[in-house]
């Protein structure tokens, strides 16, 4: 769940925003959606992304709840990231999007 610390914005938009704020958190949405991914994996299928970016960005979606990290008792360790139930609740925004960037692509041609 988000941290308590920090006052979520009234606002239901402005509240989703905050948990999906960058391009980044959106592309680790769109490849964690077809189930679990090892850093590595994530990394190039996102692309451009820094190691430190994406590190940084999986931390705060793991803080807001949205991801969660598997740690697997191995040499050398496996470490896995997949959407929680309420990181997969967030598809149906992403379907959107994904649909509107169709349309839009169409139009543009």
């Amino acid at each position: 769940m988000p941290n308590p610390a920090k006052p979520l914005p009234a606002c239901p938009v402005e509240t989703t925003l905050t948990l999906i704020s960058n391009k980044w958190k959106v592309l680790i949405l769109r490849e964690l959606l077809t189930g679990a991914k090892r850093f590595g994996e994530l990394r190039r299928s996102i692309g451009a992304v820094t190691q430190k970016v994406l590190t940084a960005q999986l931390r705060q979606m793991e803080e807001s709840g949205l991801v969660s990290r598997t740690v697997y008792p191995e040499v050398p360790p496996r470490v896995e990231y997949s959407l929680t139930e309420l990181g997969f609740s967030l598809k149906p925004i992403l379907d959107a999007m994904w649909s509107w960037g169709v349309a839009y692509q169409a139009q543009s041609r």
